[in-house]
Parts: C-alpha cells; sequence; structure tokens
C-alpha cells in the first residue's frame, strides 16, 4: 500500500497531473502549516471568554461541522499554496485565503461545534430564541436584508437561513475581538440573541463538554476522490445554482444594451467585448452582490453565447456600457438570490 506522498513530490505537477491525484494521496495536515496560528488564536479567544473547549480542527472538502460532532474541518485547498493556486483557476476565487476571511468562517464554524459539544440546540430557551434546529436546511432562502432580528457576519444575510446559522453567526459575532456587539447592534433585535448567547456562554465557562463521541476523522473528509472529480462536483453544483436562465431569457435587454443586425464600421461583436471586459464585468458584479466568482461567470458566459445567436454589436464609444452591462448581471443575480428566480414577478 503506498503512503501519502509529500508535498515536494506534488506541488511540481502540472494542474493535469495534479487533477489526478486522490486528496486523500497529498498527505495534508495542518501542523506546521501557516493555518496553525490561525487555529492557535481561535482557541486563545474561547479561552480569553473562559470557555474550555477548543474544537479540534481537521482537513476536509470544505468549510463544515459534521451533524453532532464537535469538530471543524477546513477545507484542503487552504492547506498549500499549489493548492490554493489550482482552486483559484477552477472556482476563481479561495474561500478563507485571508486570515481575516478564514477567522470568519473558523469563529462560525466553532459556533457549531459548541452547539454539538453542549447540546445546545436541545435547551427550550435556546429553541425560543433561534427556533428548531430539526428545521430542514434547504440551499434556498429569502432574505430580509434590512432585518435587524440577526447578526451580520458572513455574506448574504447568512444568519437568516437557518436556526443553526443563526446560532452559529451570533456565536461569531459574540467572539470576535474588539468587537463592542452591544453598542453595534444596540436597537437590534438581534441583541436579544446576542445577550441569550452570552448569558449562556457564561453558564458554560470552565466547564467541559458533555458530548465528545469518539469519531475518525477520515470517516467525515470525502478526500477519497481525485482532485479532478471534486472539482467536476463543485464547479456542476455551482452551475447547476442557475437552472431557469434559458437561452433566450434576456433577449430584450441584451437587445437593449447591443446593437442588433449587421457589423458595421465602428461596432465590435458585442461577445467579443463581453469576453474582452470579462474579468472587469465580473470583478464589479461580485463586488456588490458578494455573489460566487465561479456562477457569475458562468452566467456572463451564457449572456455572451447568446449576444452570438443574436448576432449583437456594441455601439462605438459607448462609454457607460461597462455601468449598464453591470447593473443588469447585477440585476439577474440580485433578483435571483431573493427570489429563487432571474425573473421578477409582476
Amino acid at each position: 500500500m503506498v503512503g501519502p506522498m509529500e508535498p515536494a513530490t506534488w506541488a511540481a505537477l502540472s494542474d493535469d497531473e495534479l487533477l489526478e491525484k486522490k486528496i486523500s494521496s497529498l498527505g495534508l495536515k495542518l501542523e506546521t502549516t501557516e493555518l496553525q496560528p490561525l487555529i492557535q488564536q481561535l482557541h486563545d479567544e474561547l479561552a480569553a471568554k473562559g470557555l474550555a473547549f477548543m474544537p479540534p480542527c481537521h482537513v476536509g472538502d470544505e468549510w463544515f461541522v459534521p451533524v453532532g460532532i464537535p469538530a471543524i474541518f477546513v477545507p484542503f485547498f487552504l492547506v498549500h499554496d499549489r493548492l490554493r493556486k489550482l482552486e483559484r483557476k477552477m472556482i476563481l476565487e479561495v474561500e478563507g485565503e485571508t486570515p481575516e476571511w478564514f477567522m470568519k468562517l473558523m469563529r462560525h464554524e466553532a459556533g457549531h461545534a459548541f452547539s454539538y459539544a453542549y447540546q445546545l440546540y436541545k435547551k427550550k430557551r435556546w429553541q425560543q430564541t433561534f427556533g428548531l434546529a430539526s428545521k430542514e436546511e434547504t440551499q434556498f432562502y429569502r432574505p430580509r436584508p434590512y432585518s435587524r432580528s440577526y447578526v451580520l457576519h458572513l455574506d448574504d444575510w447568512y444568519a437568516q437561513s437557518h436556526p443553526d446559522e443563526d446560532f452559529a453567526e451570533t456565536f461569531a459575532v459574540w467572539l470576535t475581538p474588539g468587537l463592542d456587539w452591544r453598542e453595534h447592534y444596540k436597537g437590534w433585535g438581534a441583541i436579544q440573541k446576542l445577550e441569550y448567547l452570552d448569558d449562556l456562554m457564561r453558564s458554560l465557562a470552565g466547564k467541559p463538554p458533555p458530548h465528545q463521541p469518539p469519531y475518525r476523522a477520515k470517516d467525515y473528509d470525502f478526500l477519497n476522490v481525485k482532485l479532478k472529480t471534486y472539482y467536476a462536483k463543485k464547479r456542476k453544483l455551482y452551475e447547476d445554482s442557475y437552472p431557469d436562465l434559458y437561452p433566450d431569457f434576456y433577449d430584450k435587454d441584451l437587445q437593449q444594451l447591443f446593437c442588433a443586425g449587421p457589423e458595421v464600421t465602428g461596432r465590435v461583436k458585442a461577445s467579443a467585448y463581453l469576453r474582452h471586459r470579462r474579468r472587469a464585468l465580473m470583478e464589479s458584479v461580485c463586488q456588490w452582490t458578494n455573489e460566487n466568482k465561479f456562477r457569475v461567470s458562468k452566467l456572463l458566459t451564457r449572456l455572451t453565447e447568446r449576444c452570438d445567436a443574436l448576432d449583437l454589436h456594441a455601439k462605438p464609444n459607448d462609454q457607460d456600457l461597462d455601468l449598464r452591462v453591470s447593473a443588469l448581471v447585477t440585476t439577474l443575480v440580485m433578483n435571483y438570490l431573493f427570489t429563487g428566480k432571474f425573473k421578477r414577478t409582476k
């Protein structure tokens, strides 16, 4: 049986060669990496609050805490620069790549770990405050951006997606060093959740968790697949996030942005313009929507293909075209985020 490889063995491989490797064969560990000090930072933050439980951390296929298991799994692609580079190529961004982003996600996942370790979700007041943890989770939820009943920590008003996430987000805000949450959320309905959580955590200070079931990390890490299989599934999941954008969905909007008919002097094909300005448009849309870059990129691809089918051209010297195209794509994305559909119901 062949054992795990050393990073020096696979880091120099080409993308195609690396994609053929099983993730579990790469010998990835959190110890001795630049992530270890950040994990220690989380433990220091917990200790500063008087808490005794330090969630163990493992390498996994994504950010998650297994249901009922008080342990944090950190995405494998953050463990090594070579894997971050591959993730960026395949998905266009690396979730948690900066120390600040990493710590925001760690504090959130720590909330889940504490909920399981102390079985907090079974408490009556927890349920009265956050809701029933048994509520079915769905990929789609309709956020209310102006609601003050929830804290704001991760993007997309994530606290509103499920009672478990509401608790984890509230925990993360409460744990964040230097944040005066009482002042920040003064006058918000969410302050009641924070005050309850503060009381709850104080009651747990110094107490070991009663629920620490034995487990094997490899039973939960989902790393026994080739990298090419992992990315095929991940990209398909992102692509399937926009199921109802059929080919002629926004023809009228595209025809308002661009000119139909044969090419004339000074005009360029609309598809050529979109391909040339793709990265700038994607960055602009993602900045204002917080949507995943891969999904926005796929959306731009579909619109570009439709411009070719309609034989559309960009008007010469149209200085506002970037702004108007960004506005259209942003509208598409936000409509979908809030309604589950690209087309608004009239």
